[in-house]
């Protein structure tokens, strides 16, 4: 079983504790039809190592594998199942205040994908995929505080940096489009989780409220939000227009 707690001085100052993999299950069986969607987005804004998104991403690739099997086949085909994988990875979002957190879960959701691209691609396995995916990843697994939605220093401490995601999307057969949006223009609209709905809660001082886990885009914002960054590109290659 993994370990809850790393130490008690990060339970004190942080707050920090991670889910145990029952109760992972359990809340993400709520939502078992989105979870096995390959394109349905899901953010955590407070992701430790990656516990929760490391068993969507299992679960959206297991979704991928499917989608890539040919009528009257039985295997997905490589390069479908590639471009799958990547939608797959590209959806999924995290925010976390500890670096190493950021550092660790990046790594861990890595591993999950490469294992299967190799196991489904075998000899196929493209190199420059492999890269744009860990791109990927560094654009949506951010060092943050997810409550005033900046960035943070490497102490932890907010920084004058906004919070930036990028939106991934395929707009024509090899083609990939990076849209980047400040999260606090994002959420500006008139924008209320799927759980704020069915509750209304007290917000918290100077801030916003730790958000849902499943509401990131699943709710509608007003307007779009302040595009920032936006091009078209091979999705192998995403990773050679730098950060």
């Amino acid at each position: 079983m993994k370990q809850q707690v790393k130490s008690k001085e990060r339970v004190a100052y942080h707050g920090e504790v991670f889910t145990a993999e029952r109760e992972i299950n359990a809340m993400l069986d709520l939502v078992k039809q989105e979870t096995e969607r390959v394109d349905s987005r899901f953010l955590e804004p407070a992701c430790g190592d990656g516990n929760f998104l490391s068993e969507i991403l299992r679960r959206k690739l297991e979704a991928a594998k499917k989608r890539a099997i040919p009528p009257r086949k039985k295997r997905p085909l490589p390069l479908e199942y590639e471009k799958q994988a990547v939608i797959a990875i590209a959806s999924i979002y995290g925010v976390d205040l500890m670096m190493d957190n950021v550092l660790a879960c990046r790594e861990r959701l890595f591993e999950i994908w490469d294992k299967e691209y190799q196991t489904i691609c075998k000899k196929e396995v493209n190199e420059e995929c492999r890269e744009a995916v860990r791109f990927i990843l560094n654009r949506n697994i951010v060092c943050g505080n997810a409550l005033s939605l900046k960035e943070v220093d490497e102490n932890g401490n907010d920084t004058e940096e906004p919070i930036v995601f990028s939106e991934w999307s395929f707009v024509m057969e090899n083609k990939i489009q990076r849209k980047d949006y400040r999260f606090d223009k994002l959420l500006a609209g008139d924008y209320r989780p799927k759980a704020a709905k069915r509750k209304k809660k007290k917000s918290i001082e100077g801030g916003y409220q730790q958000m849902d886990l499943y509401s990131m885009w699943e709710a509608k914002p007003s307007d779009e939000g302040e595009l920032l960054t936006s091009y078209v590109t091979d999705y192998r290659r995403v990773q050679e227009h730098g950060e």
